[in-house]
């Protein structure tokens, strides 16, 4: 699926090239990152540079088949990458997908967050005309459960043994369920 930028809050969302090496670097840091591990776990890991220029190649195809949608966040003023927010489980038929995101330790604290979970939702019900976007997150990630309520996603509740426990592929943890709505009033910066 090609796609323009999308640009708002200093950031611009744009796709990630397994081409290029300092892509592959920031998503590998992104992806091996301690703070990140402690709360997600994903189904492949990153082993070293050329196994994430791997696992952006295999991005870019379920990008290209509409399935995802990823972005890299990049700073507007300098180009330097800061995170990444993308899109999963897209359904066509019911209008639906997952989001998700994770933000590079050293833009940490900055809002990056907020600002491109809120420019990647705008987008989705604009251009992917999504009804209903999910955010789910491990219990404890009270982070993450702020990032989702002042991005006007609401908390739905509790999914049991909805995710794999931190770096591990035999065992489950539960996550809370937010979710927005394509209806639902926009969020206000002051929140």
């Amino acid at each position: 699926m090609s796609r323009a930028e999308v640009r708002g809050h200093g950031l611009v969302l744009c796709a990630w090239d397994a081409g290029s090496d300092a892509d592959v670097d920031a998503w590998f840091r992104g992806r091996s990152d301690p703070e990140f591990r402690r709360w997600n776990t994903p189904l492949m890991l990153d082993e070293g540079p050329e196994g994430a220029r791997e696992s952006l190649r295999r991005r870019a195809e379920t990008d290209a088949e509409g399935s995802t949608a990823t972005f890299r966040v990049v700073d507007a003023g300098s180009g330097v990458t800061l995170g990444q927010v993308g899109f999963s489980g897209i359904d066509r038929l019911m209008r639906r997908a997952m989001i998700g995101y994770w933000v590079l330790p050293e833009a940490r604290g900055r809002r990056v967050a907020r600002h491109s979970v809120d420019l990647a939702t705008r987008w989705a019900f604009t251009e992917l005309g999504l009804h209903r976007i999910e955010l789910d997150h491990a219990l404890g990630h009270d982070a993450s459960c702020r990032i989702a309520e002042r991005c006007g996603y609401p908390y739905e509740g509790t999914l049991r043994g909805a995710m794999w426990e931190a770096g591990r592929h035999d065992a489950f943890r539960d996550a809370h369920l937010h979710a927005r709505l394509a209806t639902d009033p926009e969020p206000s910066e002051d929140v």
